[in-house]
C-alpha cells in the first residue's frame, strides 16, 4: 500500500516515525461523460483567464482570493513552514474511552504505518498501552492544507487512525425528530424487541454490495451487444392500518425465513396493508380490519382476557336463568300433579257415591218385585 503522508506520532516526549496509508478503498463503478450522439469523450479543459489558452498541470499553483478580488499566491512551502506543531506531527493530546466518540464525527480511516525498524519499539508500546487501557488516543494533525482531528485505536496488530470532524461541523438534530406527541406501548416495544431478537445478528462479511454487481452485469450485456436482464418489480408501498399487526408480521416472516415454526392460532390471519393510490379517499373508506395473528406476545392479551370474562359473566347469567326457569318448570310439574291427583280423588269419590245410590234404588225395587210376584201367583191360584 502507498503512503500518503510521512510524519511522527507524538506523546510526551515519544516521538514514533509513520507512513499514513488509506485503510479503505472504493469499489463504485465510474463514469465518463460522452457526446451522446457518437459517445465521444467530454473533457474539462484548463484555461488561464489572462492569456486565454489551457494551462498544464505543472503550471497550477495555489491562490487565495480576498474580498476585494486579489489573488494572493501560496505555495507548498510555504505551508510546510506553518507556525503550528501539527504540520508533521500526530499529536496526541489525551485518551479517552471509546465510548465518548460520538459516531457522527467519524471521518476517513487510515493505517498508521511504522517507517522503519527505530519505529517498531515505540509503536508497539503504544500499541499495546491502548489494548491494555481499553482507550483510544485523540489527536490532531494537519493534512491536505488543514489542522485536523483524529482518534487512533488498535486493530489487529496494527494502529489506525479515523479523522473525526471538529465538534463544531456536527450539525445538532433540530427539526428532525416527529414534532407531535406519540406513545410507545410497552407491548409495542416487546414485539420491537421481539423482532431485533429474531433478525438477530450478521457478520458484515457476508454484506455485499448488490447495487454494484447488478451494474456490471448490465455493463456485460452491453458490452456483449446482449439485452441487459430485467429489473425485478419493486414491491410496491402501502399504508399499515395497525402497528402491531405489522409488527407481528415481521416477527413471524423473521422466523419463517430463518427456517423456524411459527405458531398461529386458528382464526387469526396475517396483517392487511392497504397499497396507497393515486387519489385520496375519505378516511375510513375500504379499510378491511385487519386480523390480528397470534404471537408469543400479542396486543390482544387484554382484550382477549375481557372477552373471556365476558363469556364467563354471559354463561353464568345464562345458568342462573335456566336454574331459575327449571325451578318454575318443576313447580308448574308439582302443581299440575297435585290438579290431577285432586281430580282422581273427587273423580273416585263420585263414582263410588253414584255406585252407592244404584245399589240402594236396586234394593229398594226387589221387596216390591216380589210382593208383585206374590200376588201374581195367588191370583192364577184362585182362578184355578
Amino acid at each position: 500500500m502507498r503512503s500518503i503522508w510521512n510524519g511522527a506520532i507524538s506523546f510526551g516526549l515519544v516521538s514514533i516515525p509513520i507512513k499514513l496509508v488509506n485503510a479503505t478503498e472504493s469499489h463504485s463503478i465510474s463514469f465518463r461523460q460522452v457526446h451522446t450522439e457518437d459517445n465521444g469523450r467530454i473533457r474539462y479543459r484548463k484555461f488561464c483567464e489572462l492569456e486565454d489558452r489551457e494551462v498544464t498541470q505543472s503550471e497550477i499553483g495555489k491562490g487565495y482570493e480576498d474580498a476585494d478580488g486579489t489573488i494572493v499566491p501560496i505555495t507548498d512551502e510555504d505551508l510546510s513552514h506553518l507556525p503550528i506543531p501539527t504540520a508533521r506531527t500526530i499529536e496526541i493530546v489525551a485518551f479517552v474511552p471509546a465510548d465518548r466518540i460520538d459516531p457522527l464525527q467519524m471521518d476517513a480511516a487510515y493505517y498508521l504505518a511504522a517507517s522503519g525498524a527505530p519505529a517498531a519499539k515505540p509503536y508497539t508500546l503504544l500499541r499495546e498501552a491502548l489494548k491494555r487501557s481499553n482507550k483510544v488516543a485523540i489527536a490532531k494533525y494537519a493534512l491536505r492544507g488543514r489542522e485536523r482531528l483524529g482518534m487512533l485505536r488498535v486493530v489487529g496488530d496494527a494502529i489506525a487512525m479515523h479523522g473525526l470532524l471538529w465538534p463544531d461541523e456536527v450539525r445538532a438534530p433540530e427539526g428532525v425528530a416527529p414534532d407531535v406527541d406519540v406513545t410507545v406501548r410497552d407491548k409495542e416495544l416487546d414485539l420491537a424487541d421481539a423482532l431485533m431478537d429474531t433478525l438477530g445478528e450478521v457478520d458484515l462479511e457476508d454484506l455485499h454490495d448488490e447495487y454494484r454487481e447488478a451494474l456490471e452485469e448490465v455493463l456485460a450485456a452491453k458490452a456483449a451487444g446482449e439485452t441487459p436482464p430485467e429489473t425485478p418489480e419493486p414491491a410496491r408501498g402501502g399504508k399499515v392500518l395497525d402497528l402491531m399487526a405489522a409488527l407481528e408480521k415481521s416477527v413471524r416472516a423473521a422466523k419463517e425465513s430463518r427456517g423456524e415454526e411459527v405458531e398461529e392460532a386458528a382464526g387469526t390471519g396475517a396483517a392487511e396493508v392497504t397499497p396507497l393510490s393515486g387519489k385520496k379517499s375519505a378516511p375510513g373508506a375500504g379499510r378491511t380490519p385487519a386480523k390480528r395473528p397470534t404471537a408469543k406476545k400479542t396486543a390482544t392479551a387484554k382484550t382477549a382476557g375481557t372477552a373471556r370474562t365476558a363469556r364467563a359473566a354471559k354463561t353464568a347469567k345464562t345458568a342462573k336463568t335456566a336454574g331459575a326457569a327449571g325451578t318454575t318448570k318443576t313447580a308448574a310439574k308439582a302443581r299440575t300433579a297435585k290438579v290431577a291427583e285432586t281430580a282422581a280423588a273427587t273423580k273416585a269419590t263420585a263414582s263410588t257415591a253414584s255406585t252407592a245410590s244404584a245399589a240402594k234404588s236396586a234394593a229398594k225395587k226387589t221387596p216390591a218385585k216380589k210382593a208383585t210376584a206374590r200376588k201374581t201367583a195367588a191370583a192364577r191360584r184362585r182362578s184355578a
